[in-house]
């Protein structure tokens, strides 16, 4: 295995460059902040991106602690891939990288002002240090369970060039780290969410309640959500109520960035559809005062 180095300071846009770094030189795969990337693929690994602390961050892509070091390393070995990019804030940095994964020492080192300009490593550095951005070299929907709660949005590179074929996407994080203060959301918002989702398909009468049974983070896979609704009567009443599931955890994860783990949802009552469509046409006006 040939083993290249990319060496650059901290936010001068090493991970942004990695992908065309890799389709230029033919080299397969990438060791970023944790993660071991294969074509365009996340094959094993934690990312430093969503430790709390920056300390934390650096632990992790140091590959400090041991379980986190034999996966990752059981994995190379595994897939075997002929060369590999390896990134680092110093040539320290990435030589303790390779020692931890038990690989041979470096073969080629690259500098980050060898294949950026100056504009190029200044447009970096206000990314990641006045709007705390940090792009991830591989595709968003590969990270989305690791990064359940944080903000997320892809980059798509149209190209085909060597090992990493068809379009390439980056991802753009913000880590808990970046943050000033903590991300939550309220039942509350969740409740609106299903409320919205329930005018726009028309099948549900009443949302009851909606109740979130924790984020699951430490097995990264997101929330449980559970709802108590009153639907509207029709004869193919579970093709519906697993419609309103599937349209619910899609607006909460593009709503909230939370990965919804699942949504179970509980029928308290069916209305007729007489009376749905009643109240539904009812001219407020109509409606008698209530003293």
């Amino acid at each position: 295995m040939k083993i290249y180095g990319l060496v650059g300071k901290s936010g001068t846009g090493k991970s942004y460059q990695a992908v065309n770094l890799c389709r230029e030189r033919n080299i397969v795969s990438i060791i970023d902040d944790g993660l071991f990337i294969c074509q365009n693929k996340v094959l094993a690994g934690i990312s430093a991106k969503r430790q709390p602390t920056k300390i934390a961050a650096v632990r992790t892509a140091l590959f400090t602690e041991d379980d986190h070091m034999k996966n990752v390393r059981a994995v190379i070995e595994e897939a075997a891939p002929p060369t590999m990019l390896v990134l680092g804030t110093s040539d320290r940095m990435v030589d303790k990288i390779v020692a931890r994964l038990g690989l041979h020492g470096i073969d080629e080192r690259i500098y980050i002002e060898e294949i950026t300009t100056e504009a190029e490593r200044e447009i970096a550095h206000k990314q990641r240090h006045e709007m705390g951005q940090h792009v991830i070299p591989a595709p968003t929907f590969q990270l989305k369970r690791q990064f359940s709660g944080y903000f997320m949005s892809p980059m798509k590179i149209f190209r085909e060039l060597g090992p990493w074929k068809g379009p390439s996407e980056k991802s753009v994080v913000r880590p808990t780290y970046s943050y000033l203060g903590e991300y939550k959301i309220s039942e509350k918002v969740l409740s609106d969410i299903a409320e919205c989702v329930k005018l726009e398909m028309g099948t549900v009468y009443h949302v009851v309640r909606v109740i979130v049974n924790g984020y699951r983070m430490e097995n990264e896979e997101g929330m449980d959500v559970f709802i108590i609704a009153d639907f509207c009567w029709n004869p193919d009443l579970p093709g519906q109520a697993r419609a309103y599931q599937r349209r619910v955890a899609e607006q909460i994860e593009a709503m909230t960035m939370f990965n919804v783990h699942k949504v179970d949802i509980e029928v308290r009552d069916l209305v007729p559809e007489e009376i749905s469509e009643e109240e539904e046409t009812a001219d407020p006006a109509e409606q008698p005062e209530v003293s």
